[in-house]
């Protein structure tokens, strides 16, 4: 017997909890129905009015932050710390977005250079959207998605990871109790196949994926066949450049945050330790000593560290990649016997660019290690990936932060921080990362009609 599409597994265990049956096609048909009828309502209710409905859900998630936080740690194995710090982010989305509706859709005039009358931009509105989010953070990737997108006029269909199936009803509750009307946010379980289908319909008017690069292709194939507006946030192997630094504890303890945040399964965390000659040596023993010392525990204790990983296919498929990269030559600093889908830190150095391992993102607790002769090497070690998601740059001296920030090939790059997002922060990348951005001013501006209008 075939495991159900939808189900909430315990990663700590492997104990299916729950399961959840596939939306029926009919059921389906009459969400994407409630959906477009939904628009050509909620499109005419005032702007502030759809403010407060997203308001009221940012507050809701801080009411409930303890129920939502411990529905994602059961589902995917985030520590309760950390899912707790999600549904807190998630609230500061929505409440984002709401506090600043009427200013991103303002109209926005035109100077004009000749003739009479008056000109402006007038952002509307496009329609029912699809989302298609992933398990690794169930209530933050739908907020920055749903928040600008509902205050903007659309509606959303959102198709979840199918190990969430409850923190997806979770939301859709949300924004009922919110006051939401019918078709404005509807949670839907639905196959691959059905998802082709709604991309494929013409009341859906956009998609915004965010995933693996095979689901990115296949989503952006579709919606370029059938003319749709799609957002696409995938993969990232980001560099984590270290030039120079007077304090390289510290330095430690941001890669070991930034590598470790989520049980490592985090698109944009630091994967690639990028670390002047000079440094090297002192930096891998320090990183190398401190993986050794974490060990997986219950992502239910508040004192956790690192949880299991979200499933057991993503951590065969990690174990595997790490065989092979020791196969094929890489030498280990770092590793433990993993037990069950808890799957202790590794650390990897000399991967060379003949290796599996040099152009693949690892979705979990590994670090590769790459030494670096000079800042022009240290850029060219970064930017030979095909991911340009983000990057991460430690150095004393100001002026070469921003150089190396310049010639990075990525759509962020912090500068001596690590876990620096923020709501206001527009968040995405380039290469095989993905296209549009999500967050911030450029991500209310994904999915609305910057209409012109010129009065004579």
């Amino acid at each position: 017997m075939s495991a159900p599409a939808f189900a909430v597994v315990d990663p700590a265990t492997g104990e299916t909890v729950r399961a959840y049956e596939t939306i029926s096609d009919d059921r389906l048909g009459e969400a994407v129905v409630a959906a477009d009828d939904g628009h050509r309502a909620w499109r005419r209710v005032p702007l502030a009015e759809r403010a407060a409905v997203v308001r009221r859900v940012a507050g809701l998630h801080r009411e409930r932050r303890h129920e939502l936080a411990a529905i994602a740690a059961l589902e995917m194995g985030k520590p309760i710390g950390q899912a707790l710090a999600e549904v807190d982010f998630s609230a500061d989305i929505y409440a984002y977005y709401a506090d600043n509706a009427e200013r991103f859709l303002a109209d926005e005039p035109i100077e004009l250079r000749s003739g009479g009358g008056r000109a402006f931009v007038r952002r509307a509105s496009l329609g029912a959207l699809l989302g298609i989010m992933p398990w690794n953070f169930p209530y933050y990737q739908v907020a920055r998605f749903a928040a600008p997108n509902v205050v903007a006029g659309n509606t959303i269909l959102l198709k979840h990871a199918p190990q969430c199936p409850e923190s997806a009803a979770a939301i859709e509750e949300l924004f009922a109790e919110a006051g939401a009307p019918a078709g404005v946010y509807t949670n839907v379980y639905a196959s691959t196949d059905q998802v082709a289908g709604l991309i494929a319909d013409p009341r859906v008017q956009g998609v915004s994926l965010t995933g693996s690069e095979r689901a990115g292709a296949a989503v952006a194939a579709l919606a370029g066949r059938h003319l749709k507006k799609v957002v696409l946030e995938l993969g990232g192997s980001d560099p984590f450049l270290l030039l120079s630094t007077d304090d390289l504890a510290a330095a430690v303890d941001a890669a070991v945050a930034a590598r470790l945040d989520n049980n490592g399964q985090t698109c944009n965390a630091a994967k690639r330790f990028i670390v002047a000659d000079e440094l090297y040596d002192a930096f891998a023993a320090e990183l190398a000593a401190r993986f050794r010392g974490i060990v997986p525990s219950s992502p239910q204790h508040p004192d956790t560290v690192l949880g299991p990983l979200s499933s057991a296919a993503a951590t065969e498929l990690l174990e595997a990649q790490l065989d092979r990269a020791e196969a094929q030559g890489a030498r280990v600093l770092a590793r433990g016997e993993r037990d069950g889908n808890f799957f202790p830190p590794a650390v990897l150095a000399e991967v060379g660019p003949a290796m599996d391992a040099y152009a693949e993102e690892f979705f979990g607790p590994v670090a590769q290690l790459h030494r670096a002769a000079s800042e022009e090497d240290a850029v060219r070690i970064a930017n030979d990936t095909p991911f340009g998601l983000g990057a991460y740059v430690f150095t004393t001296d100001p002026e070469q932060a921003l150089r190396v920030a310049d010639r990075l090939d990525a759509g962020m790059v912090w500068v001596n921080l690590v876990q620096g997002d923020a709501p206001e922060l527009p968040f995405g990348g380039v290469k095989r990362s993905g296209f549009g951005r999500e967050l911030g001013r450029f991500g209310a501006e994904e999915f609305v009609n910057r209409k012109l209008i010129r009065i004579g």
